[in-house]
């Protein structure tokens, strides 16, 4: 017997009948655009304030990228913070602190700001040095 409250059609398998059950490609959709979404920064891109500022950066681009200087719109507008808040969250709401970026270059200037940490090799791949030898 169905679970879903108020059903009483026959379940072939599992807790649902085909009517109330998700597809498993649904649930995967969900879970992986969840996760691709869920962050710490998630309350401040829901306040007012930061719908404010997104305006002011809008109007001060005239809607194009900084990075190709396309028009973008909608979904493919992204405002990016030059600084991140969790290195600074006092700029979070400043203008001059986001950049508008079109969904092409975002991914772009996010991997070229990110910090490479030098190669460290083990002391065997250096050549020895004269102190070494003894």
């Amino acid at each position: 017997m169905c679970q879903f409250e108020g059903c009483s059609n026959i379940t072939e398998r599992g807790k649902y009948c085909s009517e109330h059950t998700t597809s498993r490609k649904f649930k995967r959709a969900k879970r992986k655009k969840h996760n691709a979404y869920h962050h710490e920064n998630k309350p401040y891109y829901h306040s007012q304030r930061w719908k404010t500022v997104c305006a002011i950066v809008d109007l001060r681009e005239n809607n194009c990228c900084q990075r190709c200087h396309r028009y973008v719109f909608g979904k493919y507008k992204h405002h990016h913070h030059i600084k991140p808040i969790k290195l600074d969250a006092t700029l979070a709401f400043d203008p001059e602190n986001i950049m508008l970026l079109c969904s092409d270059c975002h991914p772009i200037v996010e991997h070229e700001q990110e910090e490479k940490r030098p190669k460290v090799y083990p002391s065997y791949f250096t050549p020895p040095t004269p102190t070494q030898n003894g």
